[in-house]
């Protein structure tokens, strides 16, 4: 092995230590899991080039989100802001329920938790990461003009220094702290962002239960005992439609009309935004077992469920989850478990 080939391969084995965690800084500027890894990359590619006129004056850390920073602002100045349903419309009564799809790019997407989530041995730092990707703060970012956005989650959720931050952006510490300041109070604003703050990590027993009669009323499509599970208000989306609805009576009427073919799913526990989620495989009528639906993601608050969330592009999101295209056993794995775990393992080498 080459002198020049050994120092190319420590270089990469250095930059991609980092890949999580600016995958994870990335997502929370965008909003798209597809466009932060894409965002990451190009980050990588920058600095692998450049890499001969880095001059070790701050970290290969600090160095990193630099770059990344500057290729998130390059990409958020065509102005796309990523939302959720209850974003952009009032909720529909059922009565005039509608599946009007929108384009991809409106919509914030989900991201597997091992994509941006780096392990922490500090169950503080574990908790706050978490929170920081959680769909109701996600949303609220994207309300932040660009640069708002970067000093905030550096500041709060990564835990920089006013002064690195300032030297990151090539601006001041009174500028940051001012920008600082701003991006706290429009989230203050829109409030609604501790929604999801109750679900404790991990999932407590009660927690856990709650998840385990969620399994089995949707598995077995008993409105009833569904209707137990939701808050009074709790909310229903199916991106990319722009339908949503508020309250069991709708959400239970929807989904025994509309969405009557989800009757005997069958779902695979995922960790996704740092929620509870489920992969949802419906019926095939074709050709036998279950073939993939949804991406579902959890809100839960007070000891009930105040949010679940559809996410409906298979072909995008469960390649990125790593599930198994199809189920062809009659029964797929349960809530947690290692089985669970072993069997969607088993599926998903065979679907390589």
């Amino acid at each position: 092995m080459s002198e020049g080939t050994a120092t190319t391969t420590d270089l990469d084995v250095r930059l991609e230590k980092h890949r999580v965690e600016l995958t994870g800084y990335c997502y929370r500027m965008l909003g798209s899991s597809f466009e932060a890894e894409d965002a990451v990359q190009d980050t990588m590619v920058r600095a692998w080039r450049s890499y001969d006129k880095f001059e070790g004056r701050s970290s290969m850390r600090s160095w990193l989100y630099r770059i990344a920073t500057n290729v998130c602002l390059d990409m958020l100045n065509a102005g796309n802001r990523r939302a959720r349903p209850m974003d952009l419309t009032a909720p529909s009564p059922l009565s005039q329920a509608a599946l009007t799809p929108r384009p991809d790019n409106t919509w914030l997407e989900p991201m597997p938790d091992g994509r941006v989530l780096p392990s922490s041995d500090d169950p503080a730092e574990a908790a706050v990461a978490k929170e920081s990707v959680r769909l109701a703060f996600m949303a609220a970012l994207q309300k932040l003009p660009p640069k708002q956005r970067a000093v905030l989650i550096l500041r709060e959720v990564l835990a920089w220094r006013a002064s690195e931050v300032a030297e990151l952006l090539g601006t001041t510490v009174a500028s940051v702290n001012s920008a600082l300041q701003r991006a706290r109070a429009t989230l203050a604003e829109n409030d609604g962002t501790g929604a999801d703050a109750a679900t404790s990590d991990p999932l407590d027993e009660e927690q856990q239960k709650l998840l385990e009669r969620y399994v089995a009323a949707f598995e077995g499509y008993d409105m009833t005992a569904l209707t137990a599970l939701l808050h009074e208000d709790a909310v229903m989306t199916m991106p990319p439609f722009d339908l949503w609805l508020r309250g069991p009576q709708d959400i239970t009427g929807f989904m025994t009309t509309l969405g009557a073919a989800c009757a005997d799913s069958r779902l695979i526990p995922v960790e996704v935004n740092g929620l509870p989620g489920f992969a949802q495989y419906k019926p095939d009528e074709e050709a036998g077992g279950h073939t993939p639906w949804s991406v579902q993601v959890l809100e839960i608050s007070k000891g009930r469920i105040s949010g679940f969330h559809f996410f409906l592009d298979t072909a995008r999101w469960f390649p990125l989850f790593g599930l198994p295209l199809h189920l062809d056993g009659p029964e797929a794995p349960g809530v947690g478990g290692t089985g669970a775990v072993a069997g969607l393992e088993a599926e998903a080498d065979e679907v390589e």
